[in-house]
């Protein structure tokens, strides 16, 4: 009898999510009203751990599936019945992940959200988000030297309770949200991601390894994430709104430098060799000395094969959860910033 219950429950929320990712309605009734008070719970409950249980969670998962049909066949008992548990197992992880947070996937887009309008890109609107982008990241260049965890959350905090109301994202639940370090740096180095979003538990993490320019713009990325931001072009886009509009001169310059690599990126495709070398000069030497030491400081990091596994694995899950360019949707921040642009100066 409890069986049967049991997979009654299970098949009536795996319709639930299904049904929510199908109904637009219902995808954008989850995020605002659903979301918000599961996210609180579970990140308060979180909170209590000084360890991030999601990444506990997530390995020990692993390690049960692969264990348990060595542990069954110990035990004498059937495949059928093996696999069967197994199977169940992940459906609820399944059904925990998108009730959790997942859903937040099958939103309103930024556009819907906002009511910004997109605009596409041209060369005149490109050049023209260029231009100010580098002269703001040349005037905002200091020297950032070290990490001041709780300046950076509390700049966080201020800045995205000021723009939830007109840039569709909602405010922190918490005043002082806690920021975890993953549990497995060293691998998550190997495999060049600098944080994550803790589904389960709604908690988020960030790499041990990260240095000072990259942290405030990490965290204010991730911060996205716990904020029912699903989108990698958008978290980046809300980390960089936060970090330029703060006071504090190394958050701001963190916030610029974040997203230098995207647009070094879309001016290679979008600009003439000529103009593309005549961009390079313009930025300042030491931003150029900065990006260079960051990367060297990442790749020797980092592994090729387990790089490519993971990010293998990661492009399939995002296009699995209608992020249709994959992980290029990272770089996609540029379009939303052009768009932005364009909006705020009309």
């Amino acid at each position: 009898m409890k069986t049967k219950v049991r997979y009654i429950t299970l098949g009536i929320l795996l319709c639930l999510v299904w049904l929510t990712q199908s109904i637009p309605a219902l995808g954008a009734t989850y995020s605002q009203t659903v979301y918000p008070r599961i996210s609180y719970v579970l990140s308060f409950f979180s909170n209590c751990f000084p360890f991030a249980i999601g990444d506990l969670f997530i390995f020990l998962s692993i390690v049960g599936v692969i264990a348990y049909p060595i542990y069954g066949r110990i035990k004498k008992v059937r495949w059928r019945k093996i696999l069967l548990r197994d199977a169940e197992y992940l459906a609820w992880v399944y059904v925990w992940f998108y009730l959790a947070w997942g859903l937040n996937y099958s939103q309103p887009n930024f556009y819907q959200r906002t009511h910004i309008p997109y605009t596409a890109y041209t060369p005149e609107n490109f050049k023209r988000f260029l231009n100010d982008y580098i002269d703001s990241l040349n005037q905002s260049f200091v020297p950032v030297e070290g990490i001041h965890e709780e300046e950076v959350r509390d700049e966080a905090v201020k800045l995205y309770t000021q723009l939830s109301g007109n840039l569709g994202v909602h405010r922190p639940l918490h005043p002082n949200p806690r920021v975890k370090t993953m549990l497995f740096t060293p691998f998550i180095s190997m495999v060049g991601v600098t944080g994550s979003m803790g589904p389960f538990f709604c908690e988020f993490t960030l790499n041990g390894d990260l240095l000072p320019i990259n942290y405030p713009s990490t965290y204010t990325h991730e911060l996205a994430h716990l904020l029912g931001i699903s989108s990698e072009a958008e978290a980046n886009f809300y980390a960089y709104q936060v970090c330029t509009r703060s006071q504090v001169a190394g958050i701001r310059f963190s916030g610029y430098f974040s997203i230098l690599n995207h647009v070094l990126g879309n001016a290679r495709r979008l600009l003439s060799k000529e103009e593309y070398a005549v961009l390079m000069t313009r930025i300042r030497p030491e931003v150029m000395q900065l990006a260079k030491k960051n990367q060297e400081y990442w790749m020797a990091k980092y592994s090729p094969l387990v790089g490519d596994v993971q990010d293998w694995i990661y492009d399939l899950y995002l296009k699995g959860n209608k992020i249709e360019s994959g992980r290029q949707n990272y770089s996609e921040v540029v379009g939303l910033l052009i768009s932005y642009q364009e909006w705020n100066n009309n």
